[in-house]
């Protein structure tokens, strides 16, 4: 089962978070060698579209260490509001896992 976490990130402003993906039967980190990360924003479950791609990367495949990050220009392009995500990782086997979910809260920006 993924993990949950809520979000808040600021519209127009640069969102970047490492998380750490840890093995299913323990709570240590879990080496991420070969595997790739993709992260979707949208509306609600059921929207066809993404309101944005989050950029994953590794940032230390020993300790687990995945970065998720957006540039200001796309949170700027997404309307303020309520949304779901998560993260899905794809091991070197080619199995999916969805490792993290939740709601992320857009705050609007004042300055453009």
């Amino acid at each position: 089962m993924a993990a949950y976490a809520e979000i808040v990130l600021d519209q127009g402003a640069t969102f970047s978070t490492v998380i750490t993906v840890t093995d299913d039967s323990t709570t240590l980190p879990a080496n991420i060698q070969g595997y790739s990360f993709q992260s979707m924003i949208r509306k609600s479950y059921y929207t066809a579209n993404a309101s944005a791609n989050m950029l994953c990367s590794i940032v230390d495949s020993a300790n687990g260490n995945v970065s998720i990050s957006l540039d200001a220009n796309t949170t700027a392009n997404i309307k303020a509001g309520r949304y779901v995500y998560d993260v899905k990782a794809t091991n070197t086997g080619g199995v999916v896992t969805r490792i993290l979910e939740g709601i992320i809260t857009i705050t609007p920006q004042a300055t453009y």
